[in-house]
């Protein structure tokens, strides 16, 4: 059976090759083994936005900013799926959260 580690490897090297498919699946199954864990989330968000799943993308990096608040990329993801959904006002509310952490502020979750 394979660690959490493991499939995100799984998963980024799929990702690399542009198998996006493969890596979702992977990232899903590190998922499963740590729901909890913030980097797994973060990268199923950015295998469904490569895979045009926008929607998919902006709910997996909903629960990642759930578990750190205070990573910018995550933000940054988010933003960019919610500009593919033409929700502007959440995809600038994301960019603007993505700002406050690049200038070393902290985000406090609603």
């Amino acid at each position: 059976m394979k660690t959490k580690d493991e499939w995100l490897d799984e998963g980024n090297g799929a990702l690399a090759v542009g198998d996006l498919a493969a890596a979702e699946a992977a990232y899903a199954a590190a998922i499963g083994i740590a729901p909890d864990d913030h980097e797994a989330w973060h990268a199923l968000t950015m295998a469904r936005y490569k895979q045009g799943n926008y929607a998919g993308a902006i709910e997996a990096g909903l629960r990642a900013s759930a578990l750190d608040p205070n990573d910018q990329m995550t933000w940054t993801s988010l933003s960019l799926a919610y500009v593919k959904e033409n929700r502007i006002e959440e995809a600038e509310a994301a960019a603007a959260k993505a700002k406050v952490i690049s200038w070393g502020g902290k985000i406090k979750l609603d």
